[in-house]
């Protein structure tokens, strides 16, 4: 019941502490964790080696501190062997969830993270008002002002917001849909429909490359950003929205394909939690990251595998964090291999951006570290072109090497010698 939501005890600070305390207990005792990410080498290394191993001397201060380096990369999982059904039971980004959700009920949610967390309200209005947002967004003496009112660093490299949504493109969008196709309800993502239409854009004309039938319901962010600050009331009203939305088409026979990994992750993961039932089970058991989704067409004998485009060549491939936590394997590889001339190496590192925790002043100078560690990783191949699944990665990569990879959607649209859509 530790991460039942519906528990009273779930909120309930000294609970939530009281479980830290024993997950700490159990991971200095097993260590596997240590160097895996500053939240584990905080706990380790300050809260109980500089004290001598004695885990009576750690602070309040201190477990805030843990859970504050937590950016719910996921991987801890993953990588812990005393996860369910193992008698310890040890869920750590879950605590770190239920520990930022006790924290904000009992203080109240900060400003920084209800206005990073509110991604369609800052959408909506950066994409009304491109690109002067933009423009602002560049403007030294405007990011000055965010840093001290919102707590995002003034260097931070920020999203550019388009035009035109994604969702009004979809909208306005004549010809090319698949009649009669296979079913597939796009779930877009807030990055993809504000600031990276052309993700989505190159999603939907693979889809229908391959006999898709594609519907774009009306949607709302996935959840996760308001998650980031431990709003868990205000993610679980997104998840409410997006089940009633998604639900008729998943009962019609239609698959949920997703372009962003951490959005497939939360509906698969996190939407069972945050509103338990049927509906929302369904929508796990539907959900496929769009390669995911690729990969089980060219296992049933259905990919188009005719690629008159050019081949990306060799290929530095970052495995973002929250597909890795899904334990597919290498889908986005596998299938951009089958495009003829192509090789993918790829990079098992974290960028450490992770939503909105790159954002915030206080952590800019350390997810920098882990990004610029991966971008050396990627250079180390030699590759042509470099790429990966996630928009915010991209970001990252893209502040520490001065060039933006390219999506592998666009990747596998241009070896099928498809023109982008405008």
């Amino acid at each position: 019941m530790a991460y039942d939501l519906r528990d009273p005890a779930y909120f309930d600070v000294e609970a939530a502490a009281k479980e830290l305390a024993r997950v700490t207990s159990l991971c200095d005792g097993c260590r596997r964790c240590h160097r895996l990410c500053p939240s584990f080498d905080f706990m380790l290394d300050d809260a109980i080696d500089r004290n001598d191993g004695d885990l009576s001397k750690i602070t309040p201060g201190d477990q805030r501190r843990i859970v504050d380096l937590c950016w719910q990369c996921k991987l801890c999982f993953n990588h812990c062997p005393y996860t369910p059904p193992h008698p310890w039971a040890i869920d750590f980004p879950r605590l770190m969830l239920r520990a930022k959700a006790a924290r904000a009920r009992a203080e109240g949610v900060t400003r920084q993270d209800a206005w990073l967390g509110n991604v369609d309200a800052l959408g909506a209005v950066g994409v009304a008002a491109a690109p002067v947002s933009n423009w602002v967004n560049g403007f030294a003496p405007a990011r000055v002002l965010m840093e001290a009112v919102v707590g995002v660093h003034r260097d931070r490299a920020l999203p550019r917001f388009s035009h035109k949504t994604f969702a009004r493109w979809f909208r306005q969008r004549r010809g090319g849909r698949v009649a009669g196709g296979r079913k597939v309800a796009l779930f877009f993502s807030c990055s993809v429909n504000y600031n990276e239409p052309q993700v989505g854009k190159d999603a939907v004309s693979v889809l229908e490359k391959n006999g898709c039938s594609v519907e774009c319901p009306p949607q709302v962010c996935c959840g996760m950003p308001y998650l980031d600050g431990g709003d868990v009331a205000a993610a679980a009203r997104n998840a409410e929205r997006n089940i009633a939305a998604f639900l008729p088409l998943v009962e019609a026979g239609a698959e949920i394909v997703v372009p962003q990994p951490t959005c497939s992750y939360v509906l698969k993961k996190e939407y069972p939690l945050l509103a338990p039932g049927a509906g929302a089970q369904a929508i796990a058991d539907r959900t496929r990251d769009v390669f995911e989704y690729l990969a089980g067409r060219h296992r049933e004998g259905t990919l188009a595998t005719d690629f008159p485009g050019p081949s990306p060549g060799a290929v530095a491939y970052q495995v973002p964090c929250h597909l890795r936590a899904q334990n597919m394997g290498f889908k986005t590889r596998d299938v951009l291999q089958l495009v003829p001339g192509t090789e993918v190496t790829t990079v098992e590192r974290c960028t450490a951006m992770d939503g909105t925790w790159g954002l915030k002043t206080g952590n800019h100078a350390l997810s920098l570290k882990f990004a610029e560690k991966t971008a050396r990783r990627m250079e180390a191949a030699g590759p042509r072109t470099f790429t990966t699944d996630c928009t915010l990665s991209a970001l990252q990569l893209e502040a520490v090497r001065g060039e933006k990879p390219t999506h592998p959607l666009a990747l596998l649209r241009e070896a099928y010698g498809i023109p982008e859509e405008h």
